[in-house]
C-alpha cells in the first residue's frame, strides 16, 4: 500500500492489510516470514509541516530463522505497536555532517511522492526481532569440535588442553 502524500493532503489513510508470506523482502536467506502479517492503523500528514508523514499502528507476524546456538530453524512471534514521523529526504541537507536534535533520531526520511507501508513495516519487523534469537531459552547449542546439534545427540567430545601461554601466571598465585 503506497500512501501518497496529494492523498493524505485530503484525508487520513487508514489501512487494515495482510500481508501474505514471502511478499516482504528481508535481504536475508536465514529470515523469513513464517505466517501472514496482520497490520492496522492510520498515515496522516502532520499539520503546519511540509509532507512529514506519521504512521501510527500495530502489527503481528510470526518469522522464522536459524537459531543463534543451533542452527535449526526457530520461530518468532511479534506483536507491536508503532508510532513513527517520515520527512521527505529533500528536507535533510547532504552537504557535510548535520547536528541533529534528540528528537531528530527518532525519524525516518522517504524519496518521492510518498511513503510504502510495506517499507515501513519490514523495518519495523527487522528493528523488533531478538537480539539473540534462540529457539528456547535453554538450547545447548552444537559441539565446537564435532559440529553435531546437543539438544538431539551427545557427543564424546574431549575438551582441548588450557592455552599454556597463562601458566607463568598461574605459578604466581601459589
Amino acid at each position: 500500500m503506497f500512501f501518497s502524500i496529494r492523498d493524505l493532503e485530503l484525508r487520513k489513510a487508514n489501512f487494515d492489510v495482510e500481508i501474505k508470506p514471502g511478499q516482504l523482502d528481508f535481504s536475508d536467506n536465514h529470515l523469513k516470514q513464517a505466517g501472514p502479517l496482520h497490520a492496522t492503523g492510520v498515515a496522516e500528514l502532520v499539520s503546519l509541516s511540509l509532507g512529514e508523514i506519521r504512521v501510527k499502528g500495530k502489527y503481528s507476524v510470526v518469522v522464522e530463522c536459524d537459531c543463534d546456538r543451533c542452527l535449526d530453524p526457530a520461530e518468532f512471534p511479534i506483536a507491536k505497536q508503532f508510532d513513527l514521523f517520515y520527512h521527505p529526504e529533500s528536507s535533510q541537507t547532504t552537504a557535510g555532517e548535520t547536528h541533529l536534535a534528540e528528537g531528530e533520531t527518532e525519524i525516518g526520511f522517504y524519496e518521492g511522492d510518498g511513503l510504502e507501508l510495506n517499507d515501513v513495516l519490514r523495518e519495523q519487523v527487522l528493528l523488533d526481532l531478538p537480539m539473540q534469537r534462540v529457539c528456547k531459552p535453554d538450547c545447548k547449542g552444537v559441539c565446537p569440535y564435532c559440529g553435531q546439534n546437543r539438544n538431539t545427540t551427545t557427543c564424546n567430545c574431549q575438551v582441548a588442553p588450557v592455552d599454556d601461554r597463562w601458566s607463568a601466571l598461574k605459578r604466581l598465585t601459589e
